[in-house]
């Protein structure tokens, strides 16, 4: 095993699941990940074998179907599958998100409708804030949810819905009226059921089509268009409404630690290819490995994949506590998204004129292809450092 990014104190469950994907991500996705990027195909029958492996209830409690593991699991769960291809990551990322809000957050009969099912992976979720005019502002959300009787009718535009197509459950965070001075206390979080698919997917609910990206092939991202779109009360997560916005921070929190560990497999694996061409390559009469300035580079690199590896598993250590880890979870996937971009940069320049070639693997992972994505998903660095500095000054208080 490879010393870099190893997590102490772990017990023979988890090691034996991590050595089981990372078997996994071996035998099933390196080989395949190439191809299916380049040619922007869904990972089906990668996605089977997630589902024959248990992978979609690795944190559902036991007592609904699932494995009933930690954050932390499924944080080096996803830092392994990352390792081979970060889309696929990307499909079990939002399930995670859905599964934890519902776990935590719904109500007895919510938790027994929804969660053996998605621990099967037979219902698989997808998560919605944005919206085509905001991203990071969410108290400005426009979608709107009126109050009809038991239903809601709900109206507005969704954006940057990841598996929007695919999954067939949406956890959706709208306006609903519920008299609140602040803006925030007036957001909602409903569980929408739907068909997998594009167009009108159910009366009042279009899911367009997907959306081209410059990267992070393989996976639908989507828009979803609500017009009179009806859903009863009972669909109202928790049955709670008003309290849409705590649920979804509570689920970013788990997203940021998830981008946190996709940087760290990138970053991973992006190393693994430069040391491993940094001693096939020659260069005046020698592998380039020997040369002092790609010796430096290498053990740069290294060291921050260690560094963002550790504060992941901090963050990811501090939410299995119970401990609030908003500064945590930020630092963590500021940390490891910046390191990320870097290492795979440097491994891309390791490789010279062959990195440019599809033939080489680091060409999918260069900054023009996944790792960017990761510096704006579940917010930027911008929104990180909004987010730390506020933590700091709650806790350094004059």
């Amino acid at each position: 095993m490879a010393r870099l990014a190893r997590t102490a104190g772990l017990t023979d469950v988890q090691q034996e699941i991590l050595s089981t994907v990372r078997s996994f991500v071996d035998k099933e996705i390196i080989p395949h990940a190439q191809a299916l990027e380049h040619a922007d195909e869904y990972p089906a029958e990668i996605v089977e074998g997630m589902k024959e492996m248990g992978l979609f209830g690795l944190t559902i409690p036991e007592e609904y179907g699932g494995l009933g593991e930690s954050l932390l699991t499924y944080a080096l769960v996803v830092e392994e599958i990352a390792r081979g291809w970060m889309s696929v990551s990307g499909v079990i990322n939002t399930h995670f998100i859905v599964a934890h809000m519902i776990t935590r957050h719904g109500t007895p009969e919510q938790k027994r409708h929804f969660l053996p099912r998605m621990a099967t992976g037979e219902v698989r979720g997808s998560f919605s804030m944005s919206e085509p005019d905001l991203g990071s502002d969410v108290a400005a959300i426009k979608t709107r949810a009126q109050r009809e009787g038991d239903d809601y009718v709900i109206d507005g535009a969704k954006m940057w819905l990841t598996n929007g197509g695919s999954s067939n459950l949406i956890a959706l965070l709208v306006k609903t009226d519920e008299g609140a001075e602040k803006a925030h206390q007036n957001l909602t979080t409903f569980l929408v059921e739907k068909p997998s698919g594009f167009g009108e997917v159910l009366p009042g609910l279009t899911i367009p089509g997907k959306i081209d990206k410059m990267g992070y092939k393989g996976v639908d991202t989507t828009e979803a268009v609500f017009d009179g779109f009806r859903i009863g009360a009972d669909k109202v997560l928790g049955e709670a409404p008003g309290k849409g916005f705590s649920y979804m921070m509570d689920g970013v929190e788990v997203g940021r630690v998830n981008v946190a560990a996709r940087a760290c497999g990138i970053a991973i694996r992006s190393f693994e290819l430069a040391i491993a061409y940094a001693q096939q390559r020659s260069t005046f009469g020698k592998p380039i490995a020997q040369h002092q300035a790609i010796a430096f580079k290498l053990a740069e690199m290294a060291t921050k994949v260690e560094a963002a590896h550790l504060m992941m598993v901090n963050a990811a250590r501090l939410k299995d506590s119970g401990a609030r880890n908003d500064v945590e979870a930020g630092m963590a996937k500021l940390i490891a998204s910046e390191y990320c971009a870097e290492v795979t940069q440097e491994a891309f320049r390791i490789h010279g004129g062959y990195g440019y070639s599809k033939e080489y693997e680091i060409e999918r992972l260069m900054r023009m292809r996944e790792a960017p994505f990761l510096l704006i998903g579940e917010g930027t660095s911008e929104i990180q450092k909004t987010i730390i500095s506020r933590g700091l000054l709650r806790d350094y208080q004059a």
